[in-house]
């Protein structure tokens, strides 16, 4: 096997076996960047634990670019984690009702023959509405221990 820049190649040459996450170059800004919006958002602390904010402080202070796989692999899984957090209250419902949502009413309207309807599960602006459309529904109608 031999590796070139984004993918492991098989010896024959031709036929991609498996990908490799390209490497991701950040900057100490970027991270303090990162490190503002989340002390402001309250998340700092509370997301990460002592050890996660001593290396993205440190790596802030000393480091201007991440040259180190390694490093950069550990940071971008700290950085994920404050990105999770951090997400608004209709991101996190898009991504639970809305997009099983969209899912479920474009197979029923393609049920019923409208052909454009696969493009709505596809569809974010559909399934942020059916995320707000959740969110004022009145708790009267919602059937308990029943998820959408």
């Amino acid at each position: 096997m031999t590796y070139k820049r984004n993918a492991v190649i098989a010896r024959d040459g031709n036929s991609m076996i498996e990908p490799r996450p390209a490497r991701t170059w950040l900057s100490g800004k970027e991270l303090a960047k990162i490190r503002a919006i989340a002390i402001r958002r309250g998340k700092w602390y509370r997301t990460l634990n002592k050890t996660e904010r001593a290396l993205l402080d440190l790596t802030i202070r000393v480091v201007r670019k991440i040259r180190s796989f390694v490093l950069s692999r550990i940071l971008a899984s700290i950085i994920e984690k404050l990105q999770i957090k951090t997400q608004g209250n209709i991101t996190v419902l898009l991504h639970k009702v809305g997009q099983p949502l969209a899912e479920k009413i474009s197979k029923i309207a393609h049920t019923w023959g409208n052909t454009s309807a696969d493009k709505w599960s596809a569809d974010t602006s559909f399934g942020r509405f059916l995320a707000v459309m959740h969110i004022n529904e009145p708790s009267l109608f919602i059937e308990e221990g029943r998820s959408p």
